[in-house]
């Protein structure tokens, strides 16, 4: 198995700590997605891909609906999408994506939770070429020759394409495929599973780090109260970093 396995299996163990957090990082997604491309999901491929996301939370029909109604709004205002760069303590790359509606307020924030955590908030670039910008997509396993898939796929450049288990919202355990690609390769893919009417559970996209650095548990907790407060923040979509996650 290659890195991206390894890095899904390790996330997986960090879940967002509350359902909230996910619905309102996928309200955000939906009003940048309408904005971007329309309020029907049939000629809007970003829609899609945040509706899919959205049901795989168990995020309400109802909720969902309101949030693209709000979007579609002249008066709803956009969320611009910004990304911050700097270093936990003992040198671990930190990588924040957020979308907000009110940068000096982000910028405040974020940098005001390097300061506390002894970090240090950096300039654009700094870290970002130690991370692969990739996509993914979850899709039902069922019926699936994985060998024959992957060579379908692999003119679209996909890299790892793995076998997992979920559990849904009763906890049964479920199977799903996992395929990651680079970033660009997103809407070909998208494409191709759903001509091939290949269910896709959900879809996004990830940064993977190069090179990670393991760190003894109380250097893991000084970095921990940074990721912490990050994750914490509303305007805070998600946050990489290079330090090995324990398992």
């Amino acid at each position: 198995m290659g890195r991206a396995f390894e890095f899904r299996k390790a996330r997986k163990m960090k879940r967002w700590s509350a359902m909230s957090k996910a619905f309102t990082r996928i309200g955000k997604d939906i009003v940048m997605a309408v904005k971007e491309g329309g309020p029907d999901p049939d000629s809007n491929s970003r829609l899609r891909a945040v509706i899919q996301n959205a049901k795989s939370v168990n995020m309400p029909k109802d909720n969902i609906e309101r949030a693209i109604k709000r979007a579609s709004d002249k008066s709803q205002g956009d969320y611009k999408e910004v990304i911050f760069e700097g270093y936990a303590p003992h040198g671990i790359a930190i990588l924040v994506e957020t979308a907000t509606d009110n940068n000096t307020r982000t910028v405040a924030n974020v940098r005001s939770y390097f300061n506390k955590c002894d970090g240090s908030l950096g300039t654009s670039g700094s870290v970002v070429f130690m991370f692969d910008h990739t996509c993914n997509f979850k899709i039902k396993g069922e019926n699936l020759d994985l060998e024959e898939l992957e060579l379908e796929l692999i003119d679209f450049g996909v890299e790892e394409i793995f076998e997992d288990t979920d559990e849904d919202a009763d906890g049964n355990e479920v199977n799903s495929v996992m395929i990651y690609a680079p970033f660009e390769s997103f809407g070909k893919i998208q494409a191709y599973l759903e001509e091939n009417n290949i269910e896709i559970l959900s879809s996004g996209f990830e940064r993977i780090p190069q090179v990670t650095k393991p760190l003894d548990a109380e250097k893991v907790a000084d970095v921990e109260k940074l990721l912490e407060k990050l994750e914490e923040d509303d305007d805070v979509q998600n946050v990489y970093h290079s330090m090995v996650e324990a398992e």
